[in-house]
């Protein structure tokens, strides 16, 4: 509890307004998240020693917090999202600020799951979050504000410790704990500025699971296992077959991250026009016209433009999130989004592994199955309704549309 002569900051419009909140505590994780990523590799490599194995088996166990998302279920039970959401990013805080003290295999390993077990229980709560502040007509904007927040995140971490690796060349020690002190410090920070945020309708308890939820699912699964394919083999791709080094990777995360910090939120109001079965029609396209370029192209050049255009088109996986906030009963939004995470996170547990060993027999192989896995995904788009509701969740056929029902006719008075 704030003392009462700070509590009239809650009521400030900024601290008062729920996008301004979402945005916030986005920016904080991603701000701690990206700092980890960017200095993991190397300290695996020069501190602890990992061979690409260790590398590998601490991506997998990376993931398996993810893979466990719905047990946040059971934490709903006893706390708010919003108090989840802080105790999340602190343990990230934590995770991150451990990091360097402990350069070993089971040390990582230890450190790793501590600062997963934070990301991706945040992600949960703030998806959860997200969905009951905004409104239906206002969600695919403040979705895309939020995914814009990401990016900024992602480009002050990049940029941030690149500038402070030059200029001192601090320990790894140092730029961990620095990079999980600031996560925490804003969090703390975050939750004493911003008031209470709650949905208007009591969140149910427990596993939920319903049939007429089995379109957003699959499109779910689906979504998960492309995105798993580009995120452990399309860098990979450029690095092995095009020689980028670390320098033009970062050149390219850095494209990505500054275009979308104008073109998310851009994006997420595309979607509130053009509606959720056309983006979805849409983001498998691009996804096919990727997948496809990168098993067939021998041009470095145009193999990073891919990079680029699947960077930034994700965000329209905003609109799976929107369509099942549509048809969804307001109830079920918490509990469904740890199952979802869980949904989205099954593929992360064997792609690695299988599609490793298709890479090494045949590397367009993987690319030419994740165009198909894109294509049953866009084949699936045809039954999101051009105007999904409750009761209304999938098109009666590939290609219905969504007809208005006739009015009944009006009994004459007695």
């Amino acid at each position: 509890m704030l003392p009462a002569s700070n509590a009239p900051w809650r009521e400030r419009a900024v601290f008062a307004s729920p996008i301004v909140f979402l945005m916030t505590l986005a920016f904080i994780n991603w701000i701690g998240f990206a700092s980890w990523q960017a200095l993991l590799n190397n300290f695996a490599k020069e501190e602890a020693g990992f061979s690409g194995f260790q590398i590998g088996v601490l991506q997998s166990v990376r993931e398996i917090p993810g893979f466990l998302a719905f047990t946040a279920i059971l934490l709903f039970m006893v706390m708010r999202e919003q108090m989840l959401a802080y105790l999340s990013l602190i343990i990230l805080g934590i995770g991150i600020a451990m990091t360097g003290y402990f350069p070993s295999f089971y040390g990582l390993l230890l450190t790793t799951t501590i600062m997963s077990i934070g990301f991706h229980y945040f992600e949960t709560a703030n998806q959860a979050l997200a969905l009951q502040l905004l409104s239906k007509k206002e969600a695919p904007g403040g979705l895309g504000k939020i995914h814009g927040a990401n990016a900024a995140a992602q480009l002050t971490a990049y940029g941030g410790i690149g500038a402070v690796y030059f200029l001192m060349e601090p320990s790894f020690e140092a730029l961990f704990l620095v990079a999980g002190g600031t996560t925490i410090l804003l969090a703390i920070t975050a939750m004493r500025v911003f008031r209470r945020f709650q949905g208007s309708v009591p969140q149910n308890k427990g596993l939920v699971l319903r049939s007429r939820y089995w379109l957003y699912y699959v499109l779910t699964f689906l979504s998960g296992a492309r995105r798993q394919l580009f995120m452990a083999f399309g860098g990979f791709l450029l690095v092995e077959r095009f020689g980028y080094d670390v320098a033009g990777m970062a050149r390219l995360l850095f494209v990505v991250c500054a275009v979308n910090i104008f073109v998310a939120p851009l994006l997420g109001r595309l979607i509130g026009l053009i509606g959720e079965r056309r983006t979805i029609i849409i983001e498998n396209v691009s996804l096919i016209v990727v997948f496809l370029g990168y098993a067939l192209t021998g041009s470095a050049v145009v193999a990073g433009a891919l990079f680029i255009v699947d960077g930034i088109f994700f965000t329209l996986t905003i609109a799976q999130r929107t369509y099942f906030q549509k048809i969804a009963d307001p109830a079920d939004i918490a509990p469904t989004a740890s199952v979802a995470f869980t949904i989205n996170h099954i593929a992360a547990v064997f792609i690695p592994v299988v599609f490793g060993v298709i890479w090494m027999t045949d590397p367009s192989a993987v690319f030419m199955i994740g165009a198909f896995i894109a294509l049953i995904s866009l084949s699936l788009a045809f039954l999101v309704p051009r105007h999904p509701e409750a009761g209304f969740e999938t098109t009666t056929g590939w290609f219905a549309t969504n007809l208005p029902q006739p009015v009944p006719p009006k009994l004459p008075a007695e």
